[in-house]
Order: structure tokens, then sequence, then C-alpha cells
């Protein structure tokens, strides 16, 4: 092609993009809340990464320890919440849920990361992963190191995640966590070791793929519902129903169960060894609390695998729902959620099937 008309092609798409209100070095505008966590936690010592202080700098803080973010996207940052994720609770979610929905309502807002300690940030990533609003791309990202320590994986994390959050090819795919170059769906992640960096891990499915120099390289898709395809709005949420978890273990009886029934519990997770199974004494308290309109789902201590229905325990017979590959804590809030829509044990089960 000779150099005249490159030249004139490249002087049409570049009128074409200023036509659109677009330019050649044109950001993503990417918003992160930040909620505290170790990834703002520091220590006295830059050799500590245990008994340090999590949530003790704020959002400019952890953001101007990574100066490379200014190159890849516009930022506008708030500071939501300041705390330890062990101090995360349904409120917080409701809090954050309706923050994230009314962000992605903007349009130049091409996405959203929240920083986030790692104890429970699959809890938050999967509630959101059921009640965000949009296809446009949420992440969730932290750090098993404090802030001050060497080697801190938080800067990197947080880098990948703002680039991930930017771009096209992660919209449409829920929720999303991204730890340690892995990008994972909130549905099918797990935090799976108290202190590796790579304690992130899907179990039974694998991550969706890898960040690789600022660019996501996706290999499969999230296979179940999520965001806009699913029946839950916080918008009009003030709360959501107390859901008690319950464990399992060899001589488990009906103390759990009548403890849950006692602090008011509108639905009861158990989590039972093996396939979800129930020892007598418990099955026996967790048919009573049934009948007295609470619902139950049986799940497994595992933490992996499929719980499957009518598998050992008569759940037709029982009311029962059961969990699928759902950890106990995601299938708690499921549960959760579902209730604010039906008590219809069936129409839940159907809930657990699609989510």
């Amino acid at each position: 092609m000779p150099t005249a008309l490159r030249l004139l092609l490249a002087l049409l798409l570049l009128f074409a993009m200023l036509g659109t209100g677009l330019s050649a070095d044109k950001k993503p505008l990417v918003v992160v809340l930040a909620t505290g966590g170790t990834i703002a936690g520091g220590a006295d010592s830059d050799t500590t990464t245990i008994g340090y202080k999590a949530a003790v700098f704020g959002v400019d803080r952890v953001l101007a320890s990574v100066p490379a973010l200014a190159k890849v996207a516009d930022i506008r940052a708030e500071q939501v919440f300041q705390l330890a994720s062990e101090n995360m609770t349904p409120a917080h979610w409701l809090i954050l849920g309706k923050r994230v929905n009314q962000a992605l309502k903007d349009p130049a807002v091409s996405g959203v990361v929240i920083t986030h300690g790692t104890d429970t940030l699959e809890e938050t990533a999967y509630f959101l992963h059921l009640t965000v609003k949009s296809d446009k791309p949420v992440v969730l990202t932290g750090s098993m190191r404090p802030a001050t320590a060497i080697s801190a994986d938080g800067p990197l994390n947080l880098y990948n995640a703002v680039c991930l959050a930017g771009t096209a090819e992660a919209r449409g795919k829920g929720v999303l966590i991204l730890m340690n170059d892995a990008i994972l769906s909130a549905r099918d992640t797990t935090k799976t070791n108290t202190f590796a960096t790579d304690t992130f891990r899907a179990p039974d499915s694998g991550p969706l793929g890898f960040m690789q120099l600022g660019r996501p390289l996706f290999y499969r898709l999230p296979a179940r519902a999520h965001t806009l395809a699913t029946e839950f709005a916080v918008d009009a949420l003030t709360a959501l129903p107390q859901v008690e978890i319950l464990y399992g273990y060899a001589g488990s009886n009906a103390s759990q169960v009548t403890s849950a029934l006692a602090a008011g519990a509108k639905g009861i997770v158990n989590a039972g060894t093996g396939n979800g199974s129930l020892p007598d004494g418990t099955k026996a308290a967790l048919a009573q609390a049934r009948a007295r309109g609470v619902l139950v789902v049986r799940s497994s201590r595992t933490g992996s695998g499929v719980v499957t229905r009518n598998g050992g325990v008569d759940d037709d017979a029982l009311g029962f729902v059961a969990a699928d590959n759902l950890t106990p804590q995601k299938a708690r809030i499921l549960l959760a959620l579902a209730l604010t829509v039906t008590s219809d044990p069936l129409r839940i089960q159907r809930m657990f099937d699609t989510y």
C-alpha cells in the first residue's frame, strides 16, 4: 500500500474516533471502592507478614503504591469501609451492593474494583455476583501480605484488577476475583490456605483465565447464571433474613439446631460430612425445624464436590434443599437472598441448580 494512502487512512480513522468522542489514548474510567483488609494493612517491620494490623491505610495511600495505574486507567476512588474482613456483615454487603450498582449506572464508568480483606472476600464477591445489575466488570482483589511487607502482593493484584476491570473482555462474566495473576469466578472460588499468596482457588473448575502484561487471557466462561440474569435485587432491601451454618462432625447432634432456632434463624445450612450426610439426631431436629417453616439446605464440609439431591437423605420427603457444589458459606448467601423472594423449597432448589 502506498505511503500516501496509508496516511490518508490513518487520518480518516483519527477523524472517525474524534467524531465519536474517542481518542487514540483514551483510558477507561475505573471506580475503586476500598473496604480495608490486608491490602491496606501495616506492621512495624517489613518482614512481618503475620500479626500485622489490617485496614490502617486509606484508599489514596493504597493507590499511591501503584504509580503505573495512571498509565492504564482514570481512577475514581472511594473509601466505603475501613475494616478487617472478618468484621464484614450482610449489612455491609447491602451498602456495598447498592454503591456498586450506583457506580455502574454512570455511562462513563468502565468497571469497578473492590479492595477487600481475604478472609471473607469470597462471600462478598458471591453476594455481588448474585445482585449486581450490570454486565460491566466488577473485580475484587486483596492481598495476603500487608502493604509494608517485603514482596507485598497487594500492588500487583491491584494493578491487574484495575487493568481487568477496564477491559471489554471482562464484560458479561459476572463478578470476578483477581489474585496472584489468576482470574476467578466469584461463584467457584474459595480461600484454601491461611498464608500462601495463591490461596484463592476454584477446586472444582479452576480459574477462568490469567492476567499477562495487564491483559486478560480467558480460557472458559462461567456456566451458571449471574448478575443481570438473577431474580435478586438489593436496592429495596434493608436487611437479609438470618441464616445460620451448622457444622457436621462425628458425634454432632441436635444441639446446634436448637441454638439456631433459639437465635431466630429463618434458614439453616448444614455443613455435613461427605455428601452432606446427617446423623439421625441432627436429621430429626432439622426435620422439626423444617416443619416450623425454617428452610434447610444440605451442604458439605469437604470443600469441593456436589451434594446430590436425595443422595443418602430423602430431600423430597423432608423438604430439604441440596447445595450442589456451593460451599456452606456461599450456600448461606444464596439461601438468604432466596428467602427474600420465596419460602418454597422447590423454588429455592431451582435457584441452587441455576446459580
